[in-house]
């Protein structure tokens, strides 16, 4: 089966400052290492990297001193995250059954992990990866505590997440005729009535937000490599 996978990385930074996603990690912009999983996974067929329109050509120069036996296209992404998936959807071979989208900035993704959430695609219409919350979870309104939510309810989730084709581009089709904005894919599938399943992710997925999660990304790469 054949599986596009769409990278969003048209994302300005703001809450960190500058475009994370370009930034260098060990000496190599943090997309690089992004990519580099999906690259070796001999079940993606193609890989599509949506950014900033103004980004297209910087990006295409540093894709090029990567080696990859499979298709890599760099297109331009829109004004939100769900705009830009949609454009990576589009661009997407004609031949793929199944959409693999992964944030950008999330450049610690396993190959095992992306293969376990793509095989799960067998018996749902989505799955997303997502971790247990190890907190406890306290529903809030101002400064008083309306509720503590049971934990074990509560699962926090990452990404890739991957679908069926026909399904994520109905769902995006009808969330911009109804000027809905998920946050994230999987929503938009489930208030449509699609079923989507889970895989559980790994803590070393985290997702680079903030400066401070800069550091636990450098500390994690030390670990790794």
């Amino acid at each position: 089966m054949n599986i596009t996978a769409v990278i969003p990385a048209a994302g300005s930074g703001e809450r960190f400052g500058g475009k994370k996603q370009l930034k260098n990690l060990n000496g190599r912009p943090l997309l690089h290492h992004t990519l580099q999983p999906f690259i070796r996974l001999g079940l993606i067929n193609e890989i599509v990297v949506v950014v900033a329109k103004g980004d297209v050509d910087q990006v295409n120069r540093e894709l090029r001193s990567m080696i990859s036996a499979k298709p890599v296209k760099v297109v331009a992404g829109g004004k939100s995250r769900q705009v830009s998936v949609h454009n990576g959807l589009t661009a997407a071979d004609d031949s793929s059954e199944l959409i693999c989208v992964h944030d950008a900035v999330r450049p610690f993704v396993s190959e095992d992990l992306i293969e376990k959430a793509a095989n799960a695609c067998s018996e749902h219409d989505g799955v997303i990866v997502a971790q247990s919350s190890t907190d406890t979870i306290k529903r809030i309104m101002e400064d008083q505590i309306l509720e503590t939510i049971p934990r074990e309810t509560i699962w926090r989730a990452q990404t890739p997440q991957v679908f069926s084709k026909a399904a994520l581009q109905e769902a995006l089709e009808l969330a911009e005729a109804e000027n809905i904005q998920g946050t994230d894919e999987a929503s938009l599938l489930e208030r449509i009535g699609y079923q989507v399943g889970f895989v559980e992710g790994s803590s070393l997925n985290i997702k680079i937000t903030t400066e401070e999660d800069w550091v636990f990304a450098e500390a994690i790469y030390k670990q790794l490599n």
